[in-house]
């Protein structure tokens, strides 16, 4: 039984949005969608245990949700007329057009500009990446019954604005794009470190799925910048994953990690991206600021060569275009290394982020760095107490534990 539900969680991760996609095409509902998909999936927790499960899991979803659908419509509306367009359901789809991409096309209908910007973020993390109400109010900082408002307010506007299903027109796109490029960062970031997981810490099938979206978001804007940007910066940091956890489930930093089990080739590819859109000469944007502060990171075999005066320099540039707290915190973190861990820490004490567990995870390693033991204690115990990724709380209750036994 355990093995089933493991293999339906994979499942999940790996089927979720191509069947919110396929379903969202062929209905028309995205919230019908999302519903038949639920059922489908509650579906398989009942059938496969006892039927075992089927060869190609994602083809028995969608027939199971087809089928759903169709005696949904049979039950609720005309039956002659509705029959007819349930049998519909069943016939050849038509052509997508240039991007034969569902799930592309899934994001750029959450990310729709009649879409407040918080709504197309928590809907497309909710119908892309396949995140529960709780993980993504976990991510936003915000109540979960606010979260769940929200994102139903998202569908009933698609559906009652008849947002349609599918890439813009062309000419459309660069107004699009800023907020599809934002979602795709968010679902990675998701995927990278898991928020609110107890038991995976990170999720592989996010992070390829943002890159491999993005990389097709290229491929409609080659010379955006900031598509080139964000394409490098997922690269860069995924050639880290491998080194981020560590065996034993702990968080492992940037200082620590073993540089010889990153993926130099996606490595190469995010340093030459990076370097061909330093060379058009271009004010580079957010992503490609954070980019290029990824490539100075990914650049050295060792922590110590970093040139952390550039990388302030570069946090700079990005806290002109972006001047939020926590920018100013990542900020402050290379602020430490240049100029001292009391510099850094009167920086970071004025930022209001007494909600992030980062911040008082950075707080108690500069007071550790500074000797106040007591206030870093008491700072990795908001940090744990915040922190919903079970690496960064194990690291955390490590590096607090360790602190405990030296004093």
């Amino acid at each position: 039984m355990t093995d089933v539900g493991e293999v339906i969680t994979r499942v999940h991760h790996a089927e979720w949005a191509r069947l919110v996609a396929t379903l969202t095409r062929r209905l028309g509902d995205l919230d019908v969608a999302e519903e038949m998909a639920a059922e489908a999936f509650a579906s398989a927790v009942e059938r496969w245990p006892v039927d075992g499960v089927p060869p190609n899991p994602g083809a028995w979803l969608t027939t199971t949700a087809y089928r759903r659908a169709v005696d949904r419509l049979r039950r609720e509306v005309r039956r002659e007329e509705k029959h007819r367009e349930a049998l519909m359901l069943f016939d050849p789809p038509e052509p997508l057009g240039a991007i034969d991409d569902g799930r592309l096309r899934l994001v750029f209908t959450c990310c729709h500009p009649a879409l407040a910007v918080e709504a197309r973020v928590a809907l497309t993390l909710r119908m892309v990446g396949g995140l529960t109400v709780p993980e993504i109010a976990r991510a936003f900082l915000v109540e979960e019954g606010a979260m769940g408002r929200r994102i139903t307010r998202a569908k009933s506007k698609i559906k009652a604005a008849r947002i349609p299903f599918g890439v813009p027109l062309r000419e459309d796109i660069p107004g699009r794009i800023s907020g599809v490029l934002a979602v795709l960062y968010l679902i990675f970031n998701e995927g990278y470190l898991t928020s609110n997981s107890a038991t995976e810490p990170v999720r592989a099938d996010l992070t390829a799925e943002a890159i491999r979206l993005t990389r097709l978001v290229r491929e409609l804007m080659p010379d955006d910048g900031e598509a080139t940007g964000l394409l490098a910066l997922m690269l860069l940091t995924e050639a880290r994953r491998a080194a981020r956890v560590s065996a034993t489930g702990d968080l492992v930093t940037l200082g620590e990690q073993d540089r010889g089990a990153w993926d130099r080739g996606l490595i190469a590819e995010g340093h030459a991206l990076v370097r061909a859109r330093l060379a058009t000469g271009q004010a580079p944007g957010r992503y490609q600021i954070l980019a290029a502060i990824n490539a100075v990171h990914t650049d050295v075999p060792d922590i110590r060569d970093t040139d952390w005066s550039q990388i302030v320099a570069l946090y700079d540039q990005l806290a002109r275009r972006d001047p939020s707290p926590i920018v100013r915190l990542n900020r402050a973190v290379a602020v430490a290394e240049l100029d001292g861990p009391q510099v850094a820490l009167a920086e970071i004490d004025q930022l209001p982020l007494a909600g992030y567990h980062a911040f008082h995870a950075t707080r108690a390693e500069l007071l550790r760095r500074l000797g106040r033991s007591e206030q870093a204690q008491a700072a990795y115990d908001r940090a744990v107490e915040l922190a919903g990724n079970s690496a960064e709380a194990a690291y955390l209750v490590r590096r607090r534990d360790q602190l405990s036994g030296a004093s």
